[in-house]
């Protein structure tokens, strides 16, 4: 079945369950509504699945997983190649969706597809992923090989603010290796997932083998608690993915869950303020500060924070703010009413604990768009470790700025933060980022780089409580994550070999 975008003239839609290759269009049982951010509006309903939608959509892809991971990996390939390219074509359409639903810029939307391009081409080459160890003649006539297998189905629970990047994360490694992917995308901007069964589909990928549930706590609670449900990919707040990993790891699965983050960018006095001050600025307030690898702390060195504090708020102040689909917005709202009110909150509350606020984005207005969820790039001086500001993730476009004295304190500060998914560095002195990459403990660091999200033939994955197990997403960690090994010793003797009843201390004479 081949669905397309729903027009933007469309006054309401009803995203369903992708099951079997197709879009269920019944009426279902339980919806959410479904906003567009820049206006305020209601475009649309999702479908919300029980326990029981759940167990028909994994037994689907049971069924499908049995056939798929049967295929050779030249056969699986071939399917992967042919989704990279309508993906590449198809981009256009799924900036178009994402921006609709969850706000940000066109240019932002097509770039988070980009990034989700470089796993499913990183996923093409799944026959070199996939080579087994052999140890031939490990005693006299026996080899001994190992081969990764896949787990058969693992379900992905994906967060609103990367609504086709994450799934992309997570499903070609999941798909490439064998195994059937079970998509629970964010309620909040569903059809982005839709969009993606469809290109799977259409690249000869069989039905079942890339499923949609929509849905809420509920279903995320069905998935998690199904006995065909081998492994769960998570992303979203910390509080969520805590209860993941321990829900997911009681039941017997293999779990990655990723949290919430506090990220730092560090600022010395020999850095170019003016450069720092271009790649702060957008890193804050680019996708509205919706992001997890955003830089919502700018750590300054004293000495140079006045002239820093005064280029970061001439920025801020010509931050473009508009509707996402808009050619010339930088930012669009943020996702929800809610989140709204949330961030305002935490900036009001940074003025009342004693912060200077330097760039004031609430009570924002688009004209024409006076009932979208929108707030102003906001710059927040003088921050302390225990304001609610910084002891909170955000998640909205606010730079907080705390100044320190030197490189060491700045190590302490990011360090003493419960978060640990990314930070960088900016500085030109390569003693200075060697000590900071080395003593800083946070899973991703770049040097002079504002967002050092890895590409995909390494892994993604935080630290301390951004991520809850032991397996990043993505790269080399995603295919183990998404595999298990299983270990052949074989014999082919030319003569009878006397059976033991004990191991040989050094192997077969």
């Amino acid at each position: 079945m081949t669905t397309t975008a729903p027009s933007p003239t469309t006054e309401t839609y009803l995203v369903g369950h992708w099951v079997d290759g197709a879009q269920i269009e019944a009426e279902p049982a339980r919806t959410a509504p479904v906003f567009n951010p820049a206006t305020g509006a209601q475009v649309g309903r999702v479908a919300l699945a029980g326990a029981e939608e759940v167990d028909a959509a994994v037994r689907s892809a049971v069924a499908a997983q049995r056939v798929w991971g049967g295929l050779s990996l030249a056969k699986r390939a071939a399917v992967l190649f042919r989704f990279r390219e309508l993906l590449a074509a198809h981009t256009d359409e799924l900036a178009r969706v994402i921006s609709r639903e969850h706000g940000k810029v066109l240019s932002d939307a097509r770039g988070e597809v980009a990034r989700g391009l470089e796993v499913v081409e990183h996923a093409c080459g799944l026959p070199q992923l996939l080579k087994g160890e052999l140890s031939d003649e490990a005693a006299t006539g026996i080899e001994v090989f190992t081969l990764r297998e896949p787990l058969g189905v693992v379900a992905g629970v994906t967060p609103f603010n990367f609504p086709a990047m994450v799934p992309l994360w997570m499903s070609p490694v999941a798909i490439a290796t064998g195994n059937a992917f079970v998509l629970k995308p964010s309620e909040r901007d569903p059809s982005a997932a839709n969009v993606l069964a469809r290109l799977w589909q259409e690249a000869g990928l069989p039905d079942g083998v890339f499923t949609v549930v929509h849905g809420d706590k509920d279903t995320v609670t069905a998935l998690i608690e199904h006995p065909d449900v081998a492994a769960v990919s998570f992303v979203g707040s910390t509080p969520i993915a805590r209860q993941v990993h321990a829900a997911a790891s009681a039941a017997g699965k293999r779990v990655q869950a990723l949290g919430g983050a506090k990220n730092h960018g560090v600022v010395l006095a020999d850095a170019d303020l003016s450069d720092a001050a271009d790649h702060l600025t957008a890193a804050a307030y680019g996708s509205a500060g919706e992001r997890c690898m955003a830089l919502s702390v700018a750590v300054v060195a004293e000495e140079v924070a006045d002239e820093l504090v005064a280029l970061l708020a001439e920025r801020a102040r010509a931050v473009r703010v508009a509707p996402g689909d808009h050619p010339d917005a930088d930012m669009g709202p943020v996702i929800t009413a809610a989140a709204k009110e949330r961030i305002e909150g935490l900036i009001g509350s940074a003025e009342r604990e004693g912060a200077s606020l330097v760039v004031d984005g609430r009570g924002l207005v688009v004209e024409g768009h006076e009932e979208g969820f929108f707030v102003g790039p906001t710059l927040i001086d003088h921050v302390a470790t225990d304001h609610e500001v910084y002891r909170e993730e955000v998640f909205g476009p606010v730079l907080d700025v705390v100044r320190v004295a030197d490189l060491d304190e700045a190590i302490d500060v990011v360090n003493a933060n419960p978060y640990g998914n990314g930070t960088a560095i900016f500085t030109s002195s390569g003693a200075a980022a060697r000590e900071f990459r080395r003593r800083v403990q946070v899973g991703m660091v770049g040097v002079n780089v504002p967002i050092p999200v890895p590409v995909a033939w390494h892994s993604f994955g935080g630290w301390k409580d951004s991520m809850f197990g032991d397996s990043p997403i993505y790269g080399p960690e995603g295919v183990r994550f998404c595999t298990r090994a299983k270990v052949t010793t074989q014999r082919w003797p030319a003569r009878k070999v006397a059976a033991s009843f004990h191991f040989s201390g050094d192997g077969e004479k």
